[in-house]
Parts: structure tokens; C-alpha cells; sequence
């Protein structure tokens, strides 16, 4: 898996490209910089991320729920309909905000 910060088109909003599978061999490479990571509205671009496993789904989890604890905002873009599934499966969907493009999510900024 590879990653990338880059800035959003709003101040304060950090897009974060996910490419590759997003699984618990792949997800040590940058979860400390993801839990670091203090911008206001964190965009995580999921476009290219074929399938994610149990724990790729609680590093998402944990990203969102430090967010909110912190008065940030956690978006999911370009979510395929494989991860959805798995989202849908573990009820997830209701608590994650997931929006087709990073587009559409910039612009809900």
C-alpha cells in the first residue's frame, strides 16, 4: 500500500490518497501518521483501495472516532462496493460520512 497528504481545496482540509489493499500487513506503514495527522477535515480518497480487511475497517473507525472527539471532520471519497459491503455488513455505514468522489466531499466542506 502507498499514501499521500495532500492539501484540500478548502483551508484546513487534508485529502489522503489510499492505493492498494488496506488490510493489517499494509496499514502499519502510516497509521501513527494518520493518528497524528490534525486537520480540520480529513478527506481519505478509498478510490483505489480494492478490499479492506477487519482491521484496515478499525483503523477507519478509530481515525473517525479521534476526529469527532476532536471537533474534526473524518470523510470517506470513492468508497467501492466491495469495502461498502463490508461497511454495510458491520453497520458502519450509519456512523462513517462517505461520498462518492473527493469532490463531492470538498464540496460539503
Amino acid at each position: 500500500m502507498s499514501y499521500s497528504f495532500t492539501p484540500g481545496k478548502s483551508e484546513g482540509t487534508t485529502v489522503l490518497k489510499l492505493v492498494g489493499p488496506l488490510t493489517i500487513s499494509t496499514m502499519f506503514g502510516f497509521q501513527n501518521e494518520l493518528r497524528a495527522h490534525t486537520a480540520k477535515v480529513l478527506i481519505v480518497d478509498m478510490s483505489e483501495v480494492p478490499y479492506m480487511d477487519s482491521a484496515g475497517l478499525g483503523l477507519i473507525m478509530n481515525s473517525h472516532v479521534s476526529a469527532q472527539d476532536n471537533s474534526r471532520r473524518f470523510l470517506l471519497a470513492g468508497v467501492n462496493e466491495r469495502v461498502m459491503a463490508l461497511c454495510e455488513m458491520t453497520k458502519v455505514s450509519k456512523v462513517l460520512t462517505c461520498f462518492p468522489s473527493v469532490e463531492s466531499a470538498e464540496a460539503s466542506v
